[in-house]
């Protein structure tokens, strides 16, 4: 193996392609582990991004994370936060950070046609001082980033944002209740804690424009 940004991996395919000067380019002007002013605009305007974990036997996962714009914060030039909201409790990504903490993030902006990637370790802390500074949060992860670096736009697609999702989280507004919480395979399962256990009405239908999932 070798160190640092690349591997044996890496180094045989940028060889074969003759892609490693180009590479070595790459790494030296674009990758850092400094989170600087510019990255921290577009990180913390974004409302979404996917999130890459594995578990103690490298098997990978991942998922994506939406919220409102600003909810991945910048801490400072180094570690960023985000929060865990309620899903569908199979904790796959959070609890593969539990057993191998190195995860991989990528923002993307479809509207600007841009993308950013951070890699990094990650955190959790069920005490974590800036829980209750999300609403609806019920854990937040911290990374400590190790590499920052963008990506070429070229293939990315460009989209407009239609709607956000009404079930992220506001202050003081009680979120509607995912349709496949209401399912039979789901209700006698549900924790006593969660708010379709303890909803006296049906969950409220959702329209067929919706682009919230309903199914975990």
């Amino acid at each position: 193996m070798t160190g640092g940004f690349y591997h044996d991996g890496s180094r045989s395919l940028q060889d074969a392609f003759d892609t490693r000067r180009l590479a070595d380019r790459l790494e030296s002007v674009t990758v850092h582990d400094v989170i600087d002013d510019d990255d921290r605009a577009f990180i913390e305007g974004m409302d979404m991004f996917f999130l890459a974990t594995a578990d103690e036997q490298g098997r990978p996962d991942c998922s994506y994370k939406g919220g409102e714009p600003g909810f991945v914060r910048v801490l400072d030039s180094h570690t960023i936060a985000f929060p865990a909201y309620d899903g569908n409790g199979m904790f796959r990504s959070f609890g593969n950070a539990l057993v191998n903490p190195e995860v991989g993030l990528l923002f993307i902006s479809f509207e600007r046609r841009r993308r950013l990637r951070l890699n990094g370790t990650a955190s959790i802390d069920p005490g974590d001082p800036l829980l209750g500074s999300w609403p609806g949060a019920t854990l937040v992860i911290r990374v400590r980033a190790r590499e920052v670096f963008p990506n070429c736009p070229r293939y990315i697609h460009k989209m407009e944002l239609v709607e956000r999702s009404r079930y992220v989280p506001e202050a003081g507004i009680e979120p509607p209740v995912p349709e496949w919480k209401t399912r039979d395979w789901a209700v006698d399962v549900l924790p006593s804690s969660d708010q379709a256990s303890r909803a006296s009405v049906s969950a409220p239908s959702i329209s067929p424009k919706s682009r919230n999932a309903t199914s975990p």
